[in-house]
């Protein structure tokens, strides 16, 4: 969504309000209520300019420069309520980010919401062989359909045991307890801009589960970059897009640059690692390495990861 040049901050604001956003099956996020733009974050940190002091442009090379360096308070100054519709196992994995004000449903007050998280049968994920909290790949589509079926009615039994709890009068709070994680919650999230960016720069990595993936694009792409397009463009070049040079990875360029010529071969990477990477057979480290320097171009693309290689 793109703020036209005629719309004024507080028009967009009222245009986004309570307006849901849809992720996944049933769930959503909408803004509830925002404190602050783009312009108050360069108030805060020009705490003693007045108003209209500075230009725009200004403004921009201000924000970039606070983004830049990771001088973070000024984007505090700004706060952010959203209601968000997400599967409790997903909200699991929400609710860890905890420099954020949380309010949920609660199924202890009121009856559980009745709608729960499923997967279609084209997007049943293989475990990953390398990351234990990761997955790799699909499932073949006649055993997707399979599971779910078998997920449909596991969903609609459990549903059942809960509602016949509730019209025998068992109390909500001992009757929800065999509702699966699928299930629906719904909360408001109240958090300022720094560490919503921070969650956002998480909860968008590829190594991110893809269901908190899709809110974390529905809050930025529907919410956050038209309201603080200045922000959400630093954010983009100095976060999202850029790569932390660790110490070890200068030394591993420095070393390449001397050897030359570039991009080197999988053979130069590893004669040019770190010491302490060289008796490891698997090393996370090197792996991370040797990614960053593919996508700058220093090592050839297509080289064998080096987990696969035994340098023992």
């Amino acid at each position: 969504m793109l703020q036209s040049p005629m719309t004024t901050f507080s028009e967009l604001v009222e245009s986004l309000r309570w307006r849901k956003f849809p992720v996944l099956d049933d769930g959503f996020v909408c803004l509830v209520d925002v404190m602050g733009s783009d312009e108050a974050v360069v108030q805060a940190a020009r705490v003693s300019y007045g108003e209209g002091t500075k230009r725009v442009s200004d403004d921009r090379a201000l924000i970039r420069y606070l983004m830049r360096h990771r001088h973070t308070t000024p984007f505090e100054m700004v706060e952010l309520k959203f209601l968000v519709r997400v599967p409790m196992d997903i909200w699991r994995q929400w609710i860890r980010h905890r420099t954020a004000s949380v309010n949920e449903y609660s199924t202890r007050y009121s009856v559980a919401i009745d709608a729960a998280h499923r997967t279609p049968p084209e997007q049943w994920r293989v475990q990953s062989a390398t990351n234990r909290q990761g997955s790799q790949g699909l499932l073949p589509a006649d055993q997707g359909a399979q599971l779910s079926e078998e997920e449909r009615r596991l969903q609609e039994q459990s549903r059942d045991v809960y509602q016949r709890r509730l019209s025998l009068g068992v109390a909500r709070e001992q009757a929800r307890k065999d509702l699966p994680l699928s299930t629906y919650t719904e909360a408001y999230w109240k958090i300022d801009l720094h560490n919503l960016l921070h969650f956002l720069e998480l909860r968008l990595d590829s190594h991110s589960q893809l269901e908190i993936r899709e809110y974390a694009r529905a809050l930025s792409e529907n919410i956050l970059a038209p309201l603080f397009p200045i922000t959400w463009e630093a954010f983009q070049d100095y976060r999202l897009q850029a790569l932390v040079l660790t110490r070890p990875d200068i030394e591993v360029i420095r070393r390449l640059v001397l050897r030359g010529p570039l991009p080197a071969d999988q053979a130069s990477f590893l004669e040019s690692q770190d010491p302490s990477w060289s008796n490891l057979a698997r090393c996370r480290e090197r792996d991370e390495c040797l990614a960053k320097l593919r996508r700058l171009g220093l090592v050839q693309e297509g080289a064998e990861p080096a987990t696969s290689l035994d340098t023992e």
